[in-house]
């Protein structure tokens, strides 16, 4: 790939995540996981919406939070002592035990959670890799944890890692239009993109559509056509 046209996208590993975080995968030249930032508690880097009879609901990683107020992403511990696999397999069974697809994807779903972590980011990584491979995606992926030279906070930070890269293009979504500082960019010959992702409306299970769930619920429902319906609702 030719450093030039490099496009670059930033992101917390979350889990499990909607499908717009895919699509800005897809548009991407590399995806920078921004995975050593402050961890939110009760944030959407350890759970996510899926949708059952009753409704959308949560679908969480239980994590260690006591006294570990200012811990970075990376470093987040899964609480291992808690039987939170079986919950988590059982509630996604109960969901989409009779979606089109469950059967596809599910063994494969269900192996990766099976394993064993001491890190968040592990699994998260792991299922992102899955989803990815799943929709049909191949993107080269980076942590940002491991560039070099990169520094500065806030759009400060954006930069130095698109320079750590090579890219000279950033994908924003466009909630960053907000707080992000575009002349920065300009002034290191980074060209800012900004995109607005509309979340595609497919068939689900269990009623009236809802948006802004997992892609799970997207894969389970609509299998090779995923990748299909997240490039086709976008407006950039």
């Amino acid at each position: 790939m030719n450093e030039k046209n490099i496009t670059a996208a930033i992101h917390q590993p979350n889990f499990l995540p909607w499908p717009g975080f895919f699509y800005k995968m897809m548009n991407s030249g590399v995806l920078v996981f921004l995975d050593d930032v402050q961890y939110v508690r009760r944030s959407i880097i350890n759970r996510v919406k899926i949708k059952g009879p009753e409704g959308e609901r949560w679908l969480t990683i239980p994590v260690i939070n006591k006294g570990k107020y200012y811990q970075n992403i990376n470093e987040v511990e899964i609480q291992a002592n808690l039987p939170w696999r079986k919950k988590l397999l059982g509630s996604v069974s109960g969901c989409y035990g009779k979606a089109p697809y469950f059967k596809e994807y599910f063994s494969q779903f269900s192996e990766i959670i099976e394993r064993e972590y001491r890190y968040l980011v592990e699994i998260n990584f792991a299922l992102i890799e899955w989803l990815s491979r799943s929709v049909g995606i191949e993107v080269k992926t980076e942590k940002a944890s491991r560039l070099e030279g990169v520094t500065g906070l806030s759009t400060e930070r954006l930069v130095s890692i698109c320079e750590a890269v090579g890219a000279k293009r950033y994908l924003s979504g466009y909630g960053g239009s907000k707080y992000q500082e575009e002349e920065l960019f300009h002034g290191h010959g980074i060209e800012l993109a900004v995109y607005d992702f509309a979340p595609p409306v497919y068939e689900q299970l269990w009623g009236e559509f809802i948006p802004g769930l997992s892609t799970l619920d997207l894969l389970f429902n609509c299998g090779p056509r995923s990748k299909e319906l997240i490039l086709g609702q976008s407006n950039t």
